[in-house]
């Protein structure tokens, strides 16, 4: 009779630890690597393009610059949004007492350069300055268009290659494309991003040309 109590209790626990083995190993099953959460980006990135108004071009009329950034603006202390940029997608970054980069190594994605000089590297605005006038922020506040052309929290500035970011310019998605190809679902979804928190419009090219480039997200 004792052993048979025995028999029956260890069989209960069996059931009752399967249940829990189980749920705590599906977390582990079901981490998503790089490939997957590609494509959960892209996923995400469709969704809210198919959202965007598309438009044809504003006009350039009274774009400058300046309309957007006189100057970097300050973010910590003496540190402006560019030297943040720098700082924080660098490596072994180094600082002086102005905030200023003096040393460290920084990967530009677009074209896959390591640059060993803060004089190699440019801070890009994915969505180009000129090219977000046109897409509506001609109509903005000052305030608006620099808070967006110093936003830290949208994927609108990185550090890249300034070879890279002169060849980009202002152009769109539809006249340039990163030259590593392997990044062209990061920077379309991180241009769809951004267009989408602002409410920018997008023209019917650069709609295909973006869903073109999310075809890679994998």
């Amino acid at each position: 009779m004792i052993f048979l109590r025995r028999t029956v209790r260890v069989a209960v626990l069996t059931l009752l630890v399967i249940p829990i083995t189980a749920v705590t190993a599906t977390p582990q099953a079901a981490a998503d690597p790089r490939k997957r959460s590609q494509a959960d980006a892209g996923t995400l990135a469709r969704h809210r393009l198919a959202q965007l108004k598309v438009a044809r071009p504003l006009s350039i009329r009274g774009y400058s610059h300046r309309r957007f950034q006189p100057r970097w603006a300050h973010h910590k202390g003496r540190c402006d949004a560019r030297e943040v940029v720098l700082a924080r997608d660098g490596r072994r970054v180094r600082r002086n007492a102005a905030c200023h980069p003096v040393k460290g190594v920084w990967y530009s994605p677009y074209d896959g350069r390591w640059l060993k000089s803060e004089k190699q590297v440019d801070v890009d605005h994915v969505v180009p300055l000129a090219y977000a006038w046109r897409s509506g922020a001609g109509k903005w506040s000052q305030a608006r268009r620099r808070a967006f052309a110093n936003d830290l929290t949208r994927p609108e500035l990185i550090a890249v290659s300034h070879s890279v970011n002169i060849a980009k310019g202002g152009q769109g998605p539809q006249s340039w494309r990163p030259p590593r190809r392997s990044y062209w679902c990061r920077y379309a979804a991180s241009w769809i991003t951004v267009k989408s928190h602002y409410r920018l419009s997008v023209t019917r090219r650069e709609k295909v040309a973006l869903l073109n480039m999310l075809r890679t997200c994998r």
